[in-house]
């Protein structure tokens, strides 16, 4: 019995490596193919008219394919996923924001599956004391860690996902987290991109200064702050007690 156990774990084991290996062959393959020469705001607007034709023929498969195709994106980590939100918001409207949160949750879950199979015990053995302290820190108060930097876009999408697989974080919380975190990124990113609609309409590049503004970012930094006031209220009564 103890030898099917075994072999049962040790098939699951292999199983993540193999997740693992197809994220990272797939992101290896999207820059050697040149692939990502091919994701540009000229491209998009080339193909905008034919996009909409398709958009309003088959919306509900539309909607379908492009949460797929995000959750998709998130996974193999591709960096195309701000001008898909944006793209998103301009055929799609306002029903694009759940579309996005759900793909990026789900692809956010298998690298942080994939993470957590193939890195953590390394890292854990490489990186000593700091993934010790980066686990304590991650364990008492996961949600609102995760939750903050999903909130204030300091940090890449992609590093945000791999970080907490390298702690004992549970999958649920991180999967929470992150759909509640990225909700009013993603919101602000298609309200945005709705404003597109004419611009691409005409094959031109669309003008992106506005992401970086302080009107949008300052928002989201104070709600990632926010997301912390638990963190350190409870380090202060901790403190209290002492």
């Amino acid at each position: 019995m103890n030898k099917d156990l075994n072999q049962t774990n040790h098939q699951r084991k292999r199983a993540r490596y193999v997740l693992a290996a197809i994220l990272l062959l797939g992101l290896v393959i999207f820059f050697l193919s040149g692939a990502y020469e091919l994701i540009t705001w000229q491209a998009i607007g080339a193909n905008y008219a034919m996009l909409s034709y398709i958009v309003e023929e088959h919306l509900w498969l539309s909607y379908l394919i492009f949460m797929l195709v995000y959750a998709v994106i998130v996974a193999f980590s591709l960096p195309i996923a701000l001008p898909l939100t944006l793209t998103g918001g301009a055929l799609l409207g306002w029903p694009a924001i759940i579309l996005v949160i759900c793909g990026a949750t789900a692809g956010a879950g298998v690298v942080f599956i994939a993470a957590r199979s193939f890195f953590a015990d390394l890292l854990r053995t490489r990186a000593g004391p700091f993934m010790a302290k980066l686990g304590a820190g991650f364990s008492r108060n996961s949600f609102s860690y995760l939750l903050a930097l999903r909130l204030i876009p300091a940090a890449p999408f992609w590093v945000v996902n791999v970080v907490p697989a390298l702690t004992s974080m549970r999958l649920g919380t991180f999967l929470l987290a992150t759909f509640i975190g990225i909700a009013p990124g993603t919101a602000v990113f298609i309200s945005v991109g709705r404003g597109f609609d004419h611009i691409l309409a005409a094959g031109q590049t669309p003008d992106l200064t506005a992401l970086t503004s302080a009107p949008i970012i300052t928002p989201l930094v104070g709600l990632g702050l926010l997301a912390l006031l638990p963190v350190v209220f409870r380090r202060l009564t901790n403190g209290q007690k002492v």
